[in-house]
């Protein structure tokens, strides 16, 4: 019912032809492809048409792709999966009016999916997330999901998602929206009222400081931690030079987070939202994160991305995730991965990836992607975007 393939190679049509071929005969009626940064869009959605018909065709840029049979994030690397039956097959919605007004385009994103689902809907989100690269300007997740909840109301939904771009340095991004190549674009993929999911997020932070308040901030930029600078605040905790380079140390070896519930309860990391630095203003102390969805008041902590405490969260929650859903007729493994987690930017020894590839139930389809921002449910309530996480979803038939 639904086939995955990978294919790694600096040709497109090369690549294509490979990964269509792992996805054996069987047509589909729909495709979603992963393309690596490197691979011309145009020439691999050419190839598609050329191996696939008149297929519709949705995804985009990805800085790298995850299977079984191989992963990276070289940018020549290409996922697609096939989804071949009727039962299983999501409806396609599409704005294409994020440079706008990204909430706005959410919110209408959100209306048209709610006036077409039933409770409990699994949608998968998937937008461009570089709005900009020279100055560099993102489409912000926390923009889009928050108007997309707007839109579609209270309603239980299992909305899951990831902010499509080009490699690990935010290059770029684009979406395919079923036909072409297109830029400030979020496609809303809704799978039919028989598919339900299970979710894990997997973390690596840990708190090294106290709580602070944000007592100046201006959008994603935060100016004052308890009245004073922001950026001597963090590097004095953490023990880096002042400045630095503008930021690259900062983003590779620390976050902010916001601990949700109860600030005095004992260190649960399934509890935080976590912000990437995205850069650093030695000239005025702030940092700028990746994300603009703090506010002046809000409460956070200084976080350390730990390696190891990544790793451990990986192992442990693709365990749960088995237990959960062993006995189960499981249609599709998705990994929506940070792209800032693979060992060359984290540095951790082991590939987490590769953990999650071989770890997942061997019965379950799975294809993944490295992605520049995570969407998933988030503590049992609304859909929330997350930083520096891998969010695993298992799709299976829905219990009668």
């Amino acid at each position: 019912m639904i086939g995955v393939g990978y294919a790694k190679h600096s040709d497109p049509a090369t690549a294509v032809k490979r990964c269509v071929a792992a996805l054996g005969p069987a047509p589909a009626r729909l495709l979603l492809a992963f393309v690596g940064g490197k691979l011309d869009p145009h020439a691999v959605l050419a190839a598609l048409r050329r191996e696939c018909g008149e297929v519709p065709i949705y995804g985009g840029s990805a800085a790298g792709a995850i299977a079984r049979q191989g992963f990276g994030y070289s940018g020549f690397e290409l996922g697609l999966i096939a989804f071949r039956d009727e039962a299983v097959t999501p409806r396609a919605l599409i704005t294409r009016l994020l440079l706008p007004d990204e909430r706005v385009a959410g919110a209408a994103l959100g209306d048209e999916v709610r006036s077409q689902v039933s409770r409990d809907a699994v949608v998968l989100l998937l937008f461009d997330s570089v709005a900009s690269s020279t100055p560099l300007r993102l489409h912000h997740a926390s923009s889009i999901v928050d108007g997309f909840h707007a839109g579609f109301g209270d309603a239980p939904l299992h909305l899951l998602g990831g902010g499509l771009l080009t490699d690990m340095n935010l290059t770029g991004g684009w979406v395919y929206d079923g036909a072409e190549v297109v830029k400030h674009a979020a496609v809303a993929l809704v799978f039919p009222p028989g598919i339900a999911a299970e979710t894990v997020i997997m973390h690596g932070c840990r708190p090294v400081s106290t709580f602070m308040e944000i007592t100046r901030i201006e959008g994603a930029d935060v100016y004052e931690l308890d009245g004073k600078p922001a950026l001597a605040v963090i590097e004095r905790m953490l023990g880096l030079p002042l400045g630095g380079a503008k930021g690259h140390e900062l983003s590779l070896m620390a976050t902010l987070g916001q601990k949700q519930g109860d600030p005095f309860a004992p260190y649960d990391e399934n509890a935080y939202v976590n912000r990437l630095i995205l850069r650093a203003a030695p000239e005025t102390g702030a940092v700028t994160l990746f994300e603009p969805d703090f506010a002046l008041g809000t409460q956070v902590q200084i976080m350390s991305r730990d390696n190891s405490l990544m790793l451990e969260s990986v192992r442990r929650g693709v365990a749960a995730i088995n237990s959960t859903v062993a006995g189960s007729a499981n249609l599709l493994g998705l990994y929506i991965d940070c792209a800032g987690r693979g060992s060359a930017r984290s540095g951790a020894p082991v590939e987490e990836a590769e953990l999650v590839a071989r770890g997942l139930d061997a019965g379950t389809p799975f294809l993944g992607f490295y992605s520049g921002v995570e969407v998933a449910p988030f503590a049992g309530g609304p859909s929330k975007p997350l930083d520096w996480t891998g969010v695993l979803t298992v799709l299976r038939p829905a219990a009668a």
